[in-house]
This record gives structure tokens, sequence and C-alpha cells, in this order.
């Protein structure tokens, strides 16, 4: 399909944000600035108590610590900004910062789905392979997850963002957002974007569906080693030790699969703003709560390292 010629070159973008009535604003930015408060603490609480703690020195609670920094800092990708324009008159970001932007709501979205996988992988050799755990999820094995997810990630939002550089956009540099998300700013260029589509529908699918395969996998084996010998212990072994990390990947992949798979004819762009805020806003909120609230293991360092500071 052709694209418009009228092409101009373009300093800033115009960021539509929220659509929320005047008399609202006030009030949904104390709600924003609240939740973007309790995720910042509940992502440090988290990292801070796994550094403490030697109990928490295994390879779950190291993927989790990273976990919880991706969080903390997907949501400080788009959250700052959005309180920002929410109290300015011209809500506008320019160039340069819409392609910072997206490069790392690209990456810490990606980091989080490949971090997940990687949780997933831990647990199913926690219960399907529990006298070599040990030996399989070596230190070595852990770290090079974690570096194999940051690079993986790292390639895919480089990709991306190099693509964007070499389109042309028209003079319309309004996004209908709250922040640059890379299939609206495809919306605004001039110039041919069946590269990047074609990047996105390859690439971009196996960064989304393939974690997805892999964790579902992971699951299906675990289920399937317990019910060869059921039990009430057995099965709540399962639930104890994947409860929360199942909670999680619900979260994150249902907000997804309903923005990307599912789409809507009829008020697609507030669906879109609503389903974006729920992975970027409230998951990495939610997050730390589910982890603390349904894990042993949290609650006790947490009172271990409040132990020890009450003694000194």
């Amino acid at each position: 399909m052709p694209r418009n010629n009228n092409q101009t070159t373009i300093s800033q973008f115009l960021l539509l944000g929220l659509p929320i009535p005047q008399e609202f604003q006030h009030l949904f930015y104390a709600l924003f600035l609240a939740m973007y408060l309790t995720t910042v603490l509940g992502n440090l609480i988290i990292i801070i108590l796994i550094r403490l703690d030697s109990h928490l020195h295994t390879p779950m609670y190291l993927f989790l610590s990273n976990l919880s920094f991706t969080d903390l800092c997907f949501s400080s990708v788009t959250m700052p900004k959005l309180l920002q324009n929410m109290q300015s008159q011209v809500p506008s970001i320019p160039y340069a910062g819409c392609l910072t932007q997206m490069y790392f709501f690209l990456f810490f979205g990606d980091l989080e789905s490949f971090l997940l996988v990687a949780m997933a992988y831990d647990r199913y050799v926690a219960i399907c392979f529990p006298l070599h755990y040990t030996s399989i999820m070596s230190p070595r094995l852990c770290v090079s997850l974690v570096l194999l997810s940051w690079l993986l990630t790292m390639s895919h939002s480089m990709l991306h963002t190099l693509l964007l550089t070499r389109l042309s956009f028209c003079e319309n540099n309004v996004i209908p957002h709250f922040f640059c998300d890379l299939s609206a700013l495809l919306k605004l260029a001039c110039s041919d974007i069946h590269i990047n589509e074609l990047v996105i529908l390859i690439i971009g699918g196996l960064v989304v569906i393939l974690p997805f395969l892999l964790i579902t996998v992971s699951y299906a084996r675990i289920i399937s080693s317990i019910l060869k010998v059921p039990s009430t212990r057995g099965i709540h072994k399962v639930f104890s030790t994947c409860g929360s990390h199942l909670s999680v990947v619900s979260l994150f992949y249902g907000t997804i699969i309903g923005l990307y798979l599912c789409p809507s004819a009829n008020n697609s762009t507030l669906k879109d703003t609503v389903m974006s805020l729920m992975y970027t806003v409230v998951t990495p909120m939610l997050n730390p709560f589910i982890y603390s609230l349904r894990n042993r293991d949290m609650k006790g360092a947490l009172k271990r390292v409040l132990q020890k500071k009450t003694t000194f």
C-alpha cells in the first residue's frame, strides 16, 4: 500500500495520553503516582531481601531478583512521562526521546518474557528432577540464562529501533497513546513500512509466542509428572512452588494476548490503552505482592532481615 509523500521533519511527538475527563485528572494523577511508587518500593524490597538473605541465594531467586528489576524499569519507562504529561499543557516528547522510550519499552517487556521462561524451567527441574536439581541448575547455567535473556532482548529492541530510524514521518505527529508504542509510530510513517511489519510478524511473534509455548510445555510436564503419582502432598507442592509464577504468567500473557491476539474493531484505541495500562502499570505493581504473600521464603527472609536490624 503506498504511503503519503507529504513528508516533513518531525522534532517531537504529541502523546494524547489517557482519555480522562478534566475534572478527574488530579484524582487519576494521585492514583497513578501511588501505583508507581508502590511498584518501585515493592520491587526494591524484593531485590534487597534477596541480596541480604543468604537463604535466597538460589536459582529461583536469582531469576526473581532480575524479574523485579525488570518490572521496576519496565514501569519506569512509561510512568514518569505519563505523570509529567498529565500535569503539562502540551504533552510532547522529543523524537529522540520517543525512540529511546520505545527501545527500553521493548527491551524490558521482552526481558520479562524470557525471565518467566527461565523461572518456568527452574520449576520444571525442581519438581520433575528433584535429585538432580543442584547439578542441572548450576550457577553457570543460571547466569548464562540471564545473560542470554539480556542479549536476545537487547538485539530485538535495537533491531526495531534501527528500522524505525529509516522511516520518514508525515505532518501528523499525534500519538493516540500514553507512550511511544511501535505500532502507533508505524501508523504515522509516510515511508514504506513493509520491512518493519515483516520483522514484527516473524521475530516479534517468536519473542512472544515461543516463550509462552515453552512455559506451557514446562507446566504440562510438571502436571504430567505429578499425576503419575497423585497425592495431596504432591498437588500441594505444585501450588506452593508454582502458584506465584503461574499467577504472574497469567497476568502478563493474559493482557498481551487480549491486546495483540484478540483485537476489537470498536473502541480499539480505548481498549489498547486500558490493556497497555494493565501490563505496564498494574502487573509490575502486583508482582511483588504475589511473590511476597504466597511465598514462605520471602516472608521468612523479611523476618530474618528485620530481626538482624533490631539486634544492632
